[in-house]
């Protein structure tokens, strides 16, 4: 390694010899530049991966339950990469933005903050990169989303040295996968996949199962893991049962028993409960209303309020009318006014939405099975109201009650594709029919985004960093 292209003038006569001393400690040692520089203790399985990555293996894949250090290993690995390789790429993607810049990409920048000051202030960070101020288009991380409509995310990326790294890599589109083939098979690139099992087909199933011979994998589990907290998996043991295939997939992880596939993931739900975020007080108050259809289901009420749920009501066994009485009595009871009622009209909800109309209540009767006029993936209009819903539930600032029906119900229903390419939520009556109860809670929380006041509005995300830890100078240690 020349080591004048990491140095300006004035720092290769004050320190050359110090980083040549870093460089000779820390090159062959991701594990020790862990423990020095970043204050981390790496875990067995951790190690072992970042030993991996040392050892010029190719191609690495991890499955796991959630919380077990996923973030923290790869983060490591590449600002290790970055300080002891060049040139360098090194390339990190997400299926989506969130889950790219508010995990991965976010923990490479509060690991920033851990480095000794002489090996901090050779790298700067911008809203989408980390590179090495001496030669930013030759040594760099950078940041970017793998979508099916976009995907040249991983294609292209060639040096010396490549590092791909693809978390939450389950859900990443074939597509991604297939474009990025050139990258992954170039010498010198090493690809190391990471994320929860969520699918039991795709190529990152496969490099667990008939491409093992050829990926050097590891399945880490939650469970008796330091990392994570025993009440994390007795909640999940109670909440969804430990046979479930949530329980499957987030603790213990292992791939789903079958080939079903949620439409919203189980750490969408957990993150939106857990959120430390306020809900806007000025936003208006929306009612979804889904009416029982049949004797076993529930007639629901979601009431949301801009980025937060903040009511849920359930009755079995009225009829129509004291299914709108008992409608009207929450609205009485709310101390602002209720901007819209929305109610699933088909069927019996028809008798529901007049006779509130009558009242004189805001109500707008939802038509679910007509087709999809806004969403251009979605069949049907319910089809986009629960993307509409899964989209709500992706950003940052939105919270959700910790209600366990609402949150079971959420990601019970399974998705497919039509022959047209359009996608579809499992029905009510098919959902059923492998036993799963009907989503009706759910079901009207969907309703909340049919409405105008319920159009969700995306605006800029602030991202909050940890502030940075004040190492004294004695910290660095050349």
């Amino acid at each position: 390694m020349q080591m004048s292209i990491y140095m300006t003038p004035d720092l290769k006569s004050k320190a050359t010899t110090a980083y040549k001393t870093f460089l000779d400690q820390y090159r062959s040692d991701p594990v020790a530049f862990a423990q020095d520089c970043l204050q981390l203790d790496p875990l067995e399985w951790q190690a072992s991966v970042m030993t991996a990555v040392a050892a010029k293996e190719r191609r690495l894949t991890v499955r796991s339950g959630h919380g077990v250090g996923k973030s923290t290993c790869a983060a490591g690995l590449m600002l290790w990469y970055l300080l002891t390789k060049y040139p360098c790429k090194v390339t990190v993607t997400a299926p989506t933005a969130s889950q790219l810049y508010d995990a991965l990409f976010a923990e490479v920048k509060s690991l920033m903050k851990r480095l000794p000051p002489p090996v901090g202030k050779l790298i700067e960070a911008t809203s989408d990169r980390v590179v090495l101020k001496a030669a930013p288009s030759e040594a760099f991380i950078t940041a970017r989303t793998s979508s099916k409509e976009r995907p040249e995310s991983l294609a292209g990326v060639h040096s010396t040295n490549v590092l791909l790294v693809a978390d939450e890599a389950s859900g990443i589109p074939e597509e991604v996968y297939e474009s990025a083939a050139g990258s992954m098979s170039t010498a010198g690139a090493t690809t190391l996949l990471l994320g929860n099992p969520v699918r039991n087909r795709g190529f990152f199933h496969r490099t667990h199962n008939e491409l093992s011979d050829t990926w050097r994998t590891w399945h880490v589990s939650s469970v008796d893991n330091p990392l994570v907290s025993p009440d994390f998996i007795t909640d999940m043991a109670a909440r969804y049962g430990e046979e479930s295939n949530a329980f499957r997939v987030r603790v213990l992880g292992e791939f789903a028993l079958d080939d079903g596939e949620s439409l919203i993931q189980p750490s969408l739900i957990e993150a939106a409960i857990a959120r430390d975020v306020e809900g806007v007080q000025t936003a208006p108050l929306i009612y979804g209303v889904d009416v029982a259809r049949h004797g076993t289901d529930k007639s629901a009420l979601v009431k949301r309020r801009g980025n937060s749920v903040v009511g849920v009501q359930t009755w079995r066994q009225l009829d129509l009318m004291q299914l709108v009485g008992a409608v009207v009595h929450e609205v009485e009871q709310e101390e602002d006014n209720v901007e819209e009622i929305l109610v699933d009209a088909i069927g019996l909800g028809a008798g529901v939405a007049d006779r509130l109309q009558e009242l004189g209540h805001p109500v707008i009767s939802v038509n679910v099975a007509e087709s999809s006029a806004m969403h251009p993936t979605a069949m049907r209009l319910r089809d986009e109201l629960w993307l509409r819903a899964k989209e709500w539930l992706e950003a940052k600032d939105v919270v959700l009650p910790d209600n366990e029906i609402l949150a079971k119900e959420l990601v019970a229903p399974r998705y497919s594709f039509t022959s047209s390419g359009k996608l579809k939520v499992e029905s009510k009556d098919e959902m059923k029919r492998r036993g799963v109860a009907s989503p009706d809670v759910a079901d009207a929380f969907c309703l909340t985004f049919a409405g105008v006041a319920g159009t969700v509005t995306r605006g800029a995300m602030s991202r909050r960093w940890k502030q940075p830890i004040d190492y004294p100078s004695s910290a660095w240690i050349v």
